[in-house]
């Protein structure tokens, strides 16, 4: 009779983030993935820094001006092990679902924009931070390293992910093609939304050719998720009456075959759980076309060189410097909810 191939149902929340209020964001993430879950959802993808929301205004303000809200991200950014991180841990255990958020992440002094994995028991199994914050993102989020550029198994396949233009990276996007992904997690922000800028006309055009086209160059499946902005952000940043700088909606959300075929949406504007049903044996049916890291890749004239080391900003030479061991290893993953912290908290 052969293997039979796995099926999940997943869900994608095109949402708005309760603006720079990290306490509601959470209160609404995880309502929404209990809603996820009485449908039957065993993937829930939320879009880039729902918690606590998208810095819209690094791309209407000056540096100046943006800075009391640089403030409040920074206040209401997420620290991997806190409150906020195991209330989510709770929702995804009750809902036993994998529950993948965008977080605002605070290290130390620094920002990260990144994406969270928690597993059906509550655990955050993976964490990755965006390689390159891109343009003025970069005046407030650090840059990631290759220790989040991972794919991790399921019961429903090998999930991994990458945020906004991210997408633009090959390199990148094969990193975690030659990992085997099966189910891939693509989330932005409400570009679309930015009326002001002359390429938020072509924002959703882009993002839909880049989800399609990762779908069929990595034979996978793409849950593809933007945020929208509400009218409370409009009024929070000086734009309510504005749209001629910004308006309310925006985002591109699908769910996307692994041929590029959309299989649910593609939805704009208005709050919506988009639902579809993935059966991985619709990979199995490319695969005899093109596996792009087996029998259609060519490793005696390309290869990819990646190193999946966690950077670290300091190495301790107290016994002798070793010239050959790796500098900094990978952060241990899984995070276990019941697991103290340095302070035996």
């Amino acid at each position: 009779m052969g293997d039979v191939f796995p099926k999940v149902r997943v869900a994608a929340f095109h949402v708005a983030s309760p603006f720079l209020d990290r306490d509601a964001c959470v209160e609404k993430c995880c309502k929404l993935i209990a809603d996820a879950a009485a449908e039957g959802a065993k993937l829930i993808v939320f879009p880039e820094t729902f918690i606590p929301g998208y810095p819209f205004w690094i791309w209407t303000h000056t540096p100046a001006t943006g800075g009391p809200f640089f403030f409040e991200l920074f206040a209401n950014s997420v620290e991997v092990d806190s409150d906020a991180t195991r209330a989510i841990g709770e929702a995804a255990r009750k809902a036993g679902a994998y529950v993948v958020v965008g977080v605002s992440e605070r290290d130390g002094g620094t920002l990260y924009n990144t994406l969270l994995t928690f597993d059906d028991n509550g655990d955050i199994v993976a964490r990755h931070r965006k390689l390159q914050p891109t343009c003025v993102e970069r005046t407030v989020w650090g840059r990631g390293d290759g220790s989040g550029l991972r794919v991790i198994d399921t019961p429903f396949g090998k999930l991994g992910g990458l945020i906004c233009w991210e997408h633009s990276m090959d390199l990148a996007r094969y990193a975690l093609t030659s990992q085997g992904e099966q189910i891939h997690i693509a989330t932005w922000p409400a570009g679309s939304a930015l009326s002001h800028d002359p390429s938020s006309g072509v924002f959703d055009d882009l993002s839909e050719a880049a989800a399609r086209h990762h779908a069929a160059a990595g034979q996978c499946f793409v849950i593809n998720v933007q945020s929208r902005i509400d009218k409370a952000t409009l009024e929070r940043l000086g734009f309510a009456d504005r749209p001629e700088m910004m308006r309310e909606g925006g985002g591109w959300s699908a769910i996307i075959g692994p041929f590029g075929n959309i299989m649910e949406g593609p939805h704009r504007d208005d709050e919506k759980m988009l639902i579809a049903d993935l059966d991985l044996a619709d990979i199995v049916n490319f695969k005899y076309v093109s596996d792009s890291a087996g029998h259609y890749a060519r490793p005696d004239v390309l290869r990819l060189a990646v190193d999946y080391r966690e950077q670290e900003i300091a190495t301790s030479f107290e016994a002798g410097p070793d010239t050959t061991a790796p500098q900094g290893e990978s952060a241990a993953w899984p995070l276990r909810r019941d697991e103290t912290n340095d302070n035996g908290e």
